[in-house]
């Protein structure tokens, strides 16, 4: 297939595009946020196509694959008047749990019979309201990094994007607690004022800013990955975490409840029982390299790249059909 996207999601994209398809990738001169073309920070196989929208034309598509609402009317302008969903095949993915009201939180493109709306997420799309639209879900897969977990140091890993901007969501007011319990090493864009803006002393909580690669290596030394947020679709960190080995400990909220097995780790709603597994990881390798090893177990059974490839290509060739 001649699969049209945005490079919207680093992480999703750079498992999707490792199928047997030709992917085109929308450029623009500035690589902005709707001509990123390809990633500069990930291995992407040579089957990724930049395109500018002038040579998108007159370009063969079989389908498009929408992420965000305002790319349909792109698409249309870039694709030389043909529209997704009526002239060209077309899903709508969504990457996200629903925001403000949520259980009413209705979705950009609930209502239409035009296109298929796949969520990453059982739970995404239990609290989205998908109106009448055909809906599906495609669960998360990942590049296998390996088993690399050495648990060395006795510190817990987070990996968070923005935690000041995001604040609660991300469970951010709940780190020094957590610091108090075990040191913090929290990896992610926007952390470098982290440990200051929450009062940790340098020693409980330290702030790192990585390319993915090399965030792998490091997360791996760590005891065990620490995932205190509230409010998100699964993230992919968490996933590829349990790859590495790493046992984990996190917030029960949102998909982590699927996602994460007994055997792996310690799911609670109640932060004193994160802060307290933590410490017993901590205090315990053996216990930690039991966990990390049912985690990664449980990551291939279900994350793994071949499912995910495999549940995406029958459900294109179904909407194609």
């Amino acid at each position: 297939m001649n699969i049209l996207l945005w490079h919207v999601h680093g992480s999703w994209t750079t498992a999707f595009v490792q199928g047997n398809h030709t992917y085109l990738l929308p450029v623009l001169p500035d690589r902005g946020p709707d001509g990123l073309g390809r990633a500069r920070s990930w291995t992407w196989p040579d089957s990724v196509v930049e395109l500018p929208p002038w040579r998108l034309r007159d370009e063969p598509v079989d389908v498009v694959v929408l992420q965000r609402p305002h790319e349909a009317e792109l698409a249309e302008r870039w694709l030389g008047g043909r529209r997704p969903g009526r002239d060209l095949p077309a899903v709508y993915l969504e990457h996200n749990a629903p925001d403000g009201r949520v259980p009413l939180t209705r979705h950009p493109v609930a209502d239409r019979d035009d296109v298929t709306l796949v969520h990453v997420t059982h739970f995404n799309r239990l609290f989205w309201d998908n109106g009448g639209t055909r809906t599906a879900v495609v669960e998360h897969g990942v590049v296998d990094p390996g088993h690399r977990w050495t648990g060395e140091l006795q510190r817990a890993a987070v990996v968070v994007n923005e935690p000041l901007r995001r604040g609660r969501v991300t469970g951010t007011d709940l780190l020094p607690a957590l610091a108090d319990a075990v040191p913090l090493d929290v990896f992610g864009m926007g952390t470098a004022e982290l440990p200051a803006a929450i009062g940790a002393p340098p020693d409980r909580c330290r702030a790192w800013e990585l390319p993915q690669e090399a965030m792998h290596g490091e997360l791996a030394r760590r005891r065990l990955y620490l995932h205190p947020v509230r409010w998100t679709s699964l993230g992919l960190s968490l996933i590829e975490a349990m790859h590495l080995g790493m046992p984990v400990v996190a917030l029960a909220t949102t998909e982590a409840v699927e996602a994460v097995p007994r055997e792996a780790g310690v799911l609670s709603t109640r932060p004193e029982a994160l802060a307290e597994a933590a410490e017993h990881f901590t205090r315990d390798p053996e216990a930690a390299r039991r966990a990390g090893d049912a985690a990664r177990q449980a990551a291939l059974s279900r994350y793994g790249l071949k499912r995910f490839l495999g549940d995406w290509d029958r459900l294109l060739e179904e909407v194609i059909r």
